[in-house]
């Protein structure tokens, strides 16, 4: 299982940065309660440049940066040709027809699940409770506002609440969900190289959710129709509750909670 850093991310300029670049980053590090530093070259960063902001193990060159790119050709090519509202994930919410559900992902990570639920037409809270993970999905979020392909529908679809997903769920002051989505992380038991390099950085940096049983009663209180929660295939229940149903797939399942209303 890999380590999980307990040390705080700083953020860095990028090298040979501009007295504006430096600004910026310090202006970042300030907006997400980061610190900012200089002349380092080993560890976990968040690297500010110009174009975008990512995360980086600054003595291992090899390893790719984690950012945050809704414009990426991946996830361009899934808005497009991945299915549609005949994904699993679009099934497991209950998507159907012309319906427009309101989802919570309370467990946001680098937002990859909320914007394919977005371009299906549901309106997406997300909850990151990572200031440097959250840093990341704003940075991805600020520049989708000024993509031609993406500026004029997902600033309306997609919003970032940064906080403690248990304590925002218990007392959510904004849109009641449809929908409370979870995927927490689970401990990785493969071996690190076994895990794509990218990630790695990600579990290093967060580890498992300790805490996750604890996000399923507020979800179940607060959801109007179901909590749909995304587990690795063979991993128990979340707080040992069965679901209604159980949609298994090779690598992950989704266990639906149906909203029982009286």
């Amino acid at each position: 299982m890999l380590e999980v850093l307990k040390q705080p991310i700083p953020v860095i300029a990028a090298p040979d940065a501009s007295e504006e670049l430096i600004s910026l980053a310090q202006q970042t590090a300030a907006q997400w309660g980061l610190t900012y530093k200089e002349n380092i070259n080993s560890g976990l960063a968040l690297i500010q440049q110009r174009s975008h902001l990512e995360l980086r193990q600054l003595d291992e060159p090899k390893v790719g940066a984690v950012l945050v790119d809704f414009a990426s050709d991946a996830l361009t090519f899934r808005r497009l040709h991945g299915g549609g509202k005949k994904e699993a994930i679009a099934k497991a919410i209950g998507l159907k027809g012309n319906s427009k559900l309101k989802v919570l992902d309370a467990t946001a990570g680098l937002g990859r699940d909320a914007f394919v639920l977005a371009s299906l037409g549901c309106k997406v809270d997300m909850i990151e409770r990572s200031a440097v993970v959250a840093a990341l999905l704003q940075d991805g979020l600020t520049r989708a506002a000024n993509n031609p392909d993406l500026a004029l529908w997902l600033p309306k679809q997609l919003q970032l609440f940064h906080g403690i997903a248990k304590d925002l769920l218990a007392d959510w002051q904004y849109h009641i969900p449809d929908v409370v989505y979870l995927d927490p992380m689970f401990p990785h038991r493969k071996k690190s190289s076994a895990v794509k390099k990218e990630m790695r950085l990600f579990q290093q940096l967060l580890g498992p959710d300790e805490d996750a049983d604890l996000l399923l009663e507020p979800a179940l209180a607060l959801a109007k129709k179901r909590v749909v929660v995304k587990r690795p295939a063979g991993a128990p229940f979340l707080a040992g509750v069965k679901p209604q149903i159980e949609m298994a797939g090779k690598a992950n399942r989704f266990d639906v909670y149906l909203i029982q209303n009286n």
